[in-house]
């Protein structure tokens, strides 16, 4: 690092959190300028080398869809075994063209894809782990054993699988940041505000991509 600058080292990685047709505009559950992110996305990719991306991937009939519960409502709040959970539009289908990954998204410095939230009875948000936060995608044993020390987190949406993925990457060890304009997000309820003081006070970073040096 230079002052307020961050120059990409070996032990750096980018993350891509759910870049999705489902999350950008005309998608089943999306989020306002969700595709605009991707030019910045692409730069940081070139500037960091190696990336690693998380796709939503849900079976039909998935436990977080509105659908999946007659007399409810999108959005509507339901308890299970494992805490709250949003109910959500279908979006994200296994196979489906809202579930791939932004075709502008350029793959070819990624190094992995982890898709989550594929068991039926249960959500994830986080890159790390299932909504019951006990249940592991892999991502955290990959990052590990390759021994990346700082995360720099991109996508979509800033407030739910963006903010999940900060927190459990600080849990798990890692020096973690959020590139900001590299990010858009939902904002239901004041959700987006209270997501950065949550974020905050874990001691997550927040910056822009023009923090970013080039070697």
């Amino acid at each position: 690092m230079t002052g307020n600058k961050i120059r990409p080292e070996a032990q750096d990685m980018l993350i891509a959190v759910d870049i999705q047709y489902d999350f950008i505009p005309g998608g089943a559950l999306a989020v306002p300028e969700g595709d605009a992110i991707v030019p910045a996305v692409n730069r940081l990719a070139e500037l960091f080398g190696r990336m690693v991306a998380t796709q939503d991937w849900h079976p039909n009939g998935h436990n977080s869809f509105a659908s999946s519960h007659p007399g409810k409502n999108q959005f509507d709040v339901i308890q299970t075994h494992y805490g709250s959970q949003t109910l959500w539009p279908d979006h994200c289908v296994q196979g489906s063209r809202g579930a791939d990954i932004h075709e502008g998204l350029n793959l070819s410095r990624c190094d992995l894809v982890i898709r989550k939230g594929f068991r039926k009875e249960m959500d994830s948000y986080s890159g790390f782990f299932e909504n019951d936060r006990e249940t592991p995608t892999g991502l955290g044993g990959y990052l590990h054993e390759r021994s990346f020390k700082r995360l720099f987190l991109t996508g979509l949406a800033t407030d739910f699988c963006v903010k999940y993925t900060a927190l459990d990457g600080v849990k798990l060890g890692f020096e973690v940041y959020v590139i900001e304009d590299a990010c858009r997000g939902i904002d239901l309820a004041g959700s987006l505000a209270a997501a950065w003081i949550e974020m905050d006070d874990a001691g997550v970073k927040r910056i822009q991509s023009s923090s970013v040096m080039s070697w």
